[in-house]
């Protein structure tokens, strides 16, 4: 059987990437086996013709060697040696992105050789690039100390004692690498203990902090980030530290890769807004709003051009649940073609839907939603309470009858949805029918009902049946 891991990594390459990697395997300075730059067609040929099953062994072999038996030590060495390649380069092409790092690697490669006529200019190269980096996060103030530690090599200070050295230079910068990336981690931890209930000893996480409180640090945007999120975290109760947040989010997200900012700066502050209206605080729903906003005008939502089917979800239901009806039905017209290609048509029907549904175009919800099987399960759910909900509004209770049984079983069959999950569904189900069967006006059924929701901790769309409760009274 042919390498599985190797298929794997090659099967994420685009056509650009596969030619990059032939490039690489080409060249005779990483490279020198013909069998090699053959094995890498063969794999990539059974890649673009989708046909995995002709990379059986022997017919490779028939391929590479077809005047020697087939010797599976000898093809499982082919197929190793090709791994490491596409690993090598791999690699290579996120060396290539690390222009600091290639700097710091420079200096140490002529410090190492006792060049002295190329010190001055690997030391002008690697600060002249640190300068130009667009970028302020924690590993910047790594890199600078790395530069900073091979300048002291590079100039011997150790053997010209009364020189003033760097070594203030090489203490600072790791010291906000070291700060920024403890806040970072313990932030990280102190977030997943809301999940799963895990002690992590971190070690000088109270010398650290009491250390913070005392000294101003925004001139460093890593510290000064991540304390602030600590502080999110720890006095959730004032909601100043989550306005001095964004405050720091205006003024330094764009001195952060995209990533960082996104998916751990942007997303702390989300989680605070998501908590806060969870506890019933709901002008911090406007905030959520802003926040996504924020990122789109920065446009540090679109990761490497793309845009996560799960932020595009979450931010039409929030413009939806503000009334922005208009607002979200451009965001959906305006971003659709950013969502990658296999989430798109799903999530362009699901979210168009929902905005009808809140403007009560009920037909053009059932037109979005009916004969559509959605992929992604969490989709599936929200479009099958959608058309319940929607059915319930145009009193149509033959076909919302149908969808109850249909739910059900769908819940039931579907062991993979987590099990709490299961039961917010499961009881919209159950309260959904109960209120078919609640006559407008009897205030004794209505109150019962009322309780009985109160008393149930995990229902779906409890807002809308409460609702239609109080449209009953």
């Amino acid at each position: 059987m042919y390498n599985s891991k190797l298929y794997s990594i090659l099967e994420h390459f685009d056509k650009y990437e596969q030619n990059r990697c032939r490039k690489y395997i080409q060249s005779p300075y990483f490279n020198r086996s013909e069998e090699l730059v053959a094995l890498y067609e063969i794999f990539l040929n059974a890649i673009n013709n989708q046909d995995p099953g002709s990379l059986e062994k022997e017919r490779i072999w028939e391929v590479l060697q077809a005047d020697k038996e087939f010797d599976d030590v000898r093809f499982r060495k082919y197929c190793s040696d090709l791994l490491k390649l596409v690993e090598g380069y791999l690699a290579q092409q996120t060396y290539e992105t690390k222009t600091l790092q290639q700097a710091a690697y420079l200096m140490e490669a002529v410090g190492k050789k006792k060049v002295p006529e190329l010190y001055s200019s690997a030391m002008r190269t690697a600060r002249r690039l640190s300068e130009k980096q667009p970028y302020r996060s924690g590993s910047y103030y790594y890199h600078q100390y790395s530069i900073e530690q091979n300048y002291y090599n590079l100039t011997e200070f150790e053997t010209k004692r009364s020189d003033r050295t760097n070594i203030e230079d090489i203490a600072n910068n790791l010291d906000i690498f070291y700060l920024a990336e403890k806040l970072r981690i313990l932030c990280a931890a102190i977030t997943q203990q809301t999940f799963v209930s895990h002690d992590y000893e971190l070690l000088f996480v109270k010398e650290i902090i009491q250390h913070l409180s005392k000294i101003d640090f925004e001139k460093y945007p890593p510290i000064a980030l991540y304390y602030q999120i600590y502080l999110t975290l720890t006095e959730a109760e004032k909601e100043e530290h989550y306005y001095r947040l964004k405050y720091l989010l205006d003024n330094y997200s764009l001195k952060f890769p995209p990533n960082e900012a996104k998916d751990v700066l942007y997303m702390a502050a989300q989680n605070y807004c998501i908590r806060k209206i969870n506890q019933g605080n709901h002008s911090f729903t406007n905030e959520l709003f802003l926040l996504y906003q924020d990122l789109i005008d920065k446009k540090i939502l679109f990761t490497e051009g793309e845009l996560s089917p799960w932020y595009f979800k979450n931010i039409v239901n929030i413009a939806l649940r503000l009334g922005k009806y208009s607002w979200a039905e451009n965001f959906i017209n305006s971003y659709s073609e950013k969502l990658p290609e296999s989430f798109r048509s799903n999530a362009v029907t699901y979210n168009l839907a929902q905005v009808y549904f809140f403007q009560k175009k009920y037909d053009k919800v059932l037109e979005q939603l009916r004969n559509v099987e959605y992929e992604d399960v969490a989709y599936n759910l929200g479009s099958k309470a959608m058309l319940l909900a929607t059915y319930y509004e145009i009193e149509e209770l033959e076909p919302l009858y149908s969808l109850f049984d249909s739910f059900r079983a769908f819940l039931n069959r579907h062991k993979d949805i987590p099990v709490n999950r299961r039961k917010n569904y499961a009881n919209l189900i159950k309260f959904t029918k109960k209120l078919t069967r609640t006559m407008p006006g009897d205030l004794k059924s209505i109150e019962k009902l009322k309780e009985e929701i109160k008393a149930t901790k995990n229902i779906a769309s409890v807002n809308w049946l409460q609702e239609k409760i109080a449209e009953l009274e």
